[in-house]
């Protein structure tokens, strides 16, 4: 009766619990975010999907796509009846596929509008009309750029 599907599909989303535990029998159980919204209340609403993993090699990809927060389509086959050894849940991931790119990690700004890679260069302010030019003291060196003045 375990060997047998009683049904299978895809369920997409972002993983956002996966681990492996057990007392006698360890396997990898997970928590899926499907999202969602709600017709009623017109609300977005947390939809979660808990399944279970037995084969290593995806156990391996759904901890790579929690590391870089992907999106993943996991395939699962539900079983009638759910055994100790294999897993907490009757819905066992056959196989993964990632969607899209993953996402920044905390504290990169590259995505924040205005970002802009390295420090902004300053340019030399001109001095307006009717102040003397100043030269620089050596003629090899550059003058420093200016540093605007903070108004309040």
């Amino acid at each position: 009766m375990t060997g047998w599907s009683y049904s299978d599909g895809e369920r997409a989303g972002t993983v956002s619990k996966f681990s492996r535990r057990g007392y006698v029998f360890k396997t990898y159980e997970g928590v899926l975010n499907v999202g969602g919204f709600s017709g009623e209340t017109g609300s977005l609403t947390p939809q979660y999907f808990d399944f279970s993993v037995k084969d290593e090699a995806v156990a391996k990809q759904i901890t790579d796509a929690v590391r870089t927060g992907q999106r993943v389509t996991l395939h699962y086959e539900e079983k009638l009846f759910r055994l100790p050894w294999n897993g907490d849940t009757k819905y066992y991931i056959t196989s993964v596929d990632i969607i899209g790119p993953g996402q920044r990690p905390y504290g990169d700004a590259t995505g924040v509008p205005g970002y802009q890679q390295g420090y902004p260069q300053q340019q030399p302010q001109q001095q307006p009309q009717g102040y003397p030019q100043q030269q620089p003291q050596n003629p090899t060196q550059q003058p420093a750029p200016a540093i605007p003045d903070s108004a309040i």
